[in-house]
């Protein structure tokens, strides 16, 4: 089977928004955001020209792991509302032409779901997987049952089972994809999706989705499971998407999603193209990446060729089939505002991240500058490593000034993560009133983008300059030029061409040059 089409109108031309739900809005002063808060400031994200929202998870869970161990796939977590207020908040939305999307944790649960509690009691459960001996890796049955579960991140989050793409007679835990328990977890997926579907909700961003078949190392078992989903999909529900956490397009969209994420994770180079970008060694880092300097630092020491290749790459095999989304940040991974990164550096990042043919998806508080914080202590599992906390990247959004900066009205004391301390942090309220700002440079390059449509993701795209400054040319006639570094550069205005500024911080056309400050980005229109 294979998917039937690219995927919903919607998502060709699709802004997208990451919600962190714990962070972004409390409605009710306990210091935790909620759906009602969301909902209470959808009319900045339409302002902003997004129209794609997704939420990480939101189910109920006992969040030691923020929320990706989950106790019931069908009942939002009450600290976020109840199932009627997500329904308040997907209308709310939809009225403003914005979609939501929840986040779907298909490989495993909490190890306080029902299913497993059941099964650490039965040893003729297998919706997870269980061994009759101590394997490297597995833990401890906490039931009982004898032996040992698999567990797929955390202990905590037991792996539910998909089966293993290679079996053993000398290990009988790898269970075949159509065992009992894979086939019963594979329907389950499907219930789950229709219950949020039938609730108005337009997709899924799926957890870890490379991961469900174990053993899997060409990933086809895996590539099935998705694909048969993705075709019951098509035909029940065929405006909604999935979007695949996979850091791998072509192979993720070769699996039947409809779009997946260059990540800082993932693929042939492990993240690098992402992490070529944006990473300079603060915020998150794990000690077994290896990398130059990224392109986007005020040096200019780094190139955006890995970048580059990877997106060439992934656009040659997954074009007319899937979309590529090219994102600010996330939850796991540095904001774009991490030190030595400052605020006058994120303009150009704007500018490419809104002008190459990828999706882009916009991380909460990014639009405004909001930074990675660092020196956090641990917060529902933000901790992975001695360099990679995650907690500075889900700090509160900053709406106005004052001790919460408009996130909760409780006391600072009882917010779910503090605010940045930084006297001169940004806001929505001060740069809404500030025409030169970040939240209004975004802004208008979304207006650009959606006003010009040969700068979205289907418009060619030529390389003109991979250096300092990069410049592209866009459907053969939009040329853009980004300077992230703090010297100047220039470039040669294709012959015979006049170049008319749509948008342009910086950069100007002189003298048959594009000649770029540091720190600048211009959008031009050729003629």
């Amino acid at each position: 089977m294979t998917a039937t089409r690219p995927g919903p109108s919607w998502l060709a031309d699709a802004v997208l928004y990451q919600i962190y739900p714990q962070s972004f809005a409390d409605s009710d002063g306990d210091g935790i955001g909620d759906f009602a808060g969301i909902t209470e400031h959808l009319d900045h994200l339409a302002w902003l020209g997004v129209d794609t929202v997704w939420l990480n998870p939101c189910f109920a869970s006992p969040f030691r792991d923020a929320g990706y161990d989950i106790t019931d796939y069908l009942a939002p977590a009450p600290r976020y509302g109840r199932t009627e207020d997500l329904a308040a908040l997907v209308e709310a939305a939809r009225r403003r032409g914005v979609r939501v999307l929840l986040d779907l944790v298909a490989g495993h649960t909490s190890d306080r779901h029902p299913w497993f509690l059941a099964a650490a009691e039965d040893p003729s459960d297998h919706r997870y997987i269980w061994s009759d001996r101590q394997v490297d890796g597995f833990v401890a049955s906490p039931g009982s049952r004898p032996g040992w579960y698999r567990p797929n991140f955390f202990d905590c989050q037991p792996a539910l089972n998909f089966g293993y793409a290679r079996g053993s007679s000398e290990e009988p835990w790898r269970q075949p994809v159509d065992a009992e328990g894979p086939r019963a977890n594979r329907a389950a997926l499907r219930e789950i999706m229709e219950h949020w579907l039938g609730l108005g909700v337009a997709g899924f961003r799926v957890d870890m989705a490379y991961s469900l078949v174990k053993d899997d190392p060409d990933k086809a078992e895996t590539t099935k499971l998705w694909t048969e989903l993705r075709d019951w999909l098509d035909r029940a529900h065929p405006e909604a998407a999935l979007f695949a956490e996979w850091g791998d397009p072509a192979a993720a969209v070769a699996a039947g999603f409809h779009a997946d994420f260059f990540l800082h994770f993932g693929g042939e180079d492990d993240g690098l193209p992402l992490r070529s970008l944006w990473n300079n060694n603060g915020g998150t880092v794990e000690e077994s990446w290896h990398q130059d300097a990224c392109y986007f630092e005020a040096e200019g020491r780094g190139t955006p060729q890995p970048f580059l290749d990877a997106w060439r790459s992934a656009a040659g095999l997954t074009r007319g089939s899937g979309q590529i989304v090219l994102p600010s940040a996330n939850h796991d991974f540095s904001r774009l505002a991490t030190a030595p990164r400052t605020a006058e550096q994120l303009a150009p990042a704007f500018a490419l991240l809104l002008t190459w043919p990828t999706l882009p998806a916009i991380y909460y508080g990014d639009e405004i500058g909001m930074r990675y914080l660092p020196g956090l202590p641990d917060a529902e599992g933000s901790v992975l490593g001695p360099r990679f906390n995650r907690a500075g990247s889900r700090t509160p959004m900053q709406w106005t000034p004052g001790p919460t900066a408009g996130f909760s009205s409780a006391p600072p004391e009882r917010l779910y993560l503090p605010v940045d301390p930084d006297p001169h942090r940004p806001d929505v309220l001060s740069q809404r009133a500030d025409p030169t700002s970040l939240l209004h440079t975004v802004r208008r390059l979304i207006a650009l983008r959606r006003s010009h449509p040969g700068l979205g993701p289907s418009g060619s795209v030529e390389v003109r300059h991979a250096g300092y400054p990069l410049v592209y040319l866009r459907d053969g006639r939009y040329l853009v030029a980004v300077n992230p570094r703090r010297e100047p550069g220039a470039v040669a205005v294709p012959q015979g061409r006049k170049a008319r500024a749509l948008d342009a911080q910086g950069v100007r056309a002189v003298d048959g040059e594009l000649r770029a400050d540091g720190f600048s980005y211009g959008v031009f229109e050729l003629s």
